[in-house]
């Protein structure tokens, strides 16, 4: 263990040791599977505060976080936010001065927050740099009342150095665990966000996706996961991949706090301007939590995507058919033939996309790094020859980093390349999936993980809700996805769709 290994673990595990679990325990209230509204009442209640929650999750943290390394670095003032997140609560008679006052957030740790966390994308090549200001969706968490917990781990740089690399894995955060089967796949990028939520070491936390980086991780740990429409929210302060892709979205163990955090972080951003400026046209008067309806599947058209490769006898199968059924009685019309279910192969040719990432890493990574205050590296072929010379703690002879090289010879947004590959994208979302929800008038598609990178390339919305456990005992979900701003009828399907299942189970090592 390397002496800064060391000095982050005494840290990790030394934040106010005297606490413990039994600092919220009520007869009445179970705080490890307890939603926003439940925590806000408690709050109200004066029969739990801030200080106590976290106290709690810090508890949790220290106990499981060895084993599922689902938490980079935690917040070493999240105890000093909570207590003043009391005093403000005490000072107004009870009343919360946030949508999310007092709430402990776990974020990705691609998200740049300005305090004593780092922000370095899994890197120890980002280890000490320091950024300019808060990312747009921290600057709204914090207006919010919200307290950053600390940061996620991630598949390192979001799964974009190496295509061998273990879903989850990074230099600084180690290998996350599945907390249902620890052989499972935990998914990636925004793994330490779906396992820390779905181990119930925090109460919600935010991921990023570019292709499934939300929707895929949260499908594995049996948690919900929102993808937003590009633009919906901020991006600004975002180690990105993709400003034609990227996008920042709740990762939760509910529909109902996962339209909670989405409700504050959407919304315009100076930092970015182009994206969030077109996309707010799609917020509607009241947010979001107005949607969360358990009769939203009367009356919705859903289009019905089948994975051909699973085995008809699987789990997956099975509960998909069965949840098909329950669809159709709670006043959803599906819709299946040829055309909905082939359209994936038509809009999912992996090649164009993957020249735009390429591309667009390259420029939109070298222009982040060229705005931190203090950063080791400030460009990609900086960080190329940081892994070289970091190579046995970057894992560079197991993982390599042929993603960086591949992006690093680009040539820039103005190559025919890109311009080529990027109108091929738009054609392919006119001709995929804009011309499957048109022709058959749905309001949404219905499918597994299979869908996402359809979801992905178009930009557009999609929504990951536990589904069922496989023999083996690890969550699998079922994805809600729409067209451009689509999120109000999604939240109604999702939401319908979960609180006529309730198929999640609590992990059996955070029982």
């Amino acid at each position: 263990m390397s002496f800064l290994q060391f000095f982050l673990l005494i840290m990790f595990f030394s934040i106010d040791a005297r606490h413990n679990a039994n600092a919220v325990k009520h007869p009445s209230f179970h705080i490890e599977e307890a939603t926003i509204p439940q925590i806000q009442s408690e709050f109200k209640a004066g029969r739990l505060n801030s200080t106590s929650l976290v106290q709690f999750y810090l508890h949790h943290i220290r106990k499981l976080n060895p084993q599922l390394h689902a938490v980079i670095e935690v917040n070493p003032d999240a105890l000093l936010l909570a207590k003043k997140a009391d005093a403000e609560r005490l000072r107004a008679g009870g009343v919360l001065l946030g949508g999310l006052h007092g709430i402990p957030v776990l974020v990705k740790d691609n998200i740049a927050s300005k305090d004593k966390l780092n922000t370095t994308a899994g890197s120890f090549a980002l280890l000490g740099s320091k950024v300019p200001r808060d990312a747009g969706v921290i600057s709204k968490l914090r207006k919010a009342g919200a307290i950053i917990l600390g940061k996620a781990s991630l598949s390192e740089w979001a799964n974009f150095r190496s295509s061998n690399a273990s879903n989850g894995w990074s230099g600084r955060g180690g290998q996350p665990k599945n907390p249902y089967v620890f052989t499972a796949d935990p998914c990636g990028s925004s793994t330490g966000s779906a396992v820390g939520v779905s181990a119930n070491m925090v109460a919600v936390s935010l991921g990023t996706e570019t292709d499934g980086s939300i929707l895929c991780p949260s499908s594995n740990n049996g948690v919900v996961g929102i993808k937003p429409t590009v633009g919906l929210t901020s991006r600004a302060g975002v180690i990105p991949i993709s400003h034609t892709q990227d996008t920042v979205g709740p990762i939760c163990r509910t529909v109902t706090d996962a339209v909670y955090l989405l409700d504050e972080i959407v919304g315009y951003d100076v930092n970015d301007h182009k994206a969030t400026r077109s996309a707010a046209q799609f917020i509607p008067k009241g947010g979001y939590k107005q949607f969360l309806k358990t009769e939203g599947l009367q009356g919705k058209r859903l289009g019905i995507v089948r994975d051909t490769s699973l085995p008809p006898t699987s789990a997956e199968a099975i509960s998909f058919e069965n949840h098909l059924a329950i669809l159709r009685e709670k006043g959803a019309t599906l819709v299946e033939n040829d055309n909905i279910s082939n359209f994936l192969s038509l809009s999912s040719n992996g090649e164009p996309e993957h020249i735009v990432l390429e591309y667009e890493f390259k420029h939109d990574l070298n222009i982040y790094l060229s705005e931190l205050l203090q950063s080791p590296v400030r460009s990609l072929a900086d960080i190329i020859s940081f892994n070289k010379q970091h190579a046995t703690e970057e894992k560079l002879s197991e993982y390599g980093q042929e993603q960086f090289l591949q992006s690093q010879n680009t040539t820039g947004l103005k190559a025919q390349p890109y311009i080529k590959a990027l109108k091929r994208n738009r054609m392919l979302t006119k001709t995929g999936i804009d011309k499957v929800l048109k022709s058959y008038k749905l309001d949404a598609l219905v499918s597994s993980l299979q869908s996402t990178s359809v979801l992905a390339i178009a930009g557009y919305p999609g929504i990951s809700v536990p589904a069922g456990y496989d023999s083996n005992g690890v969550p699998f979900g079922i994805i809600f996805g729409g067209g451009r701003g689509s999120e109000s009828t999604l939240i109604e399907i999702a939401y319908a769709f979960e609180q006529a299942t309730k198929v999640r189970k609590v992990p059996p090592l955070s029982r």
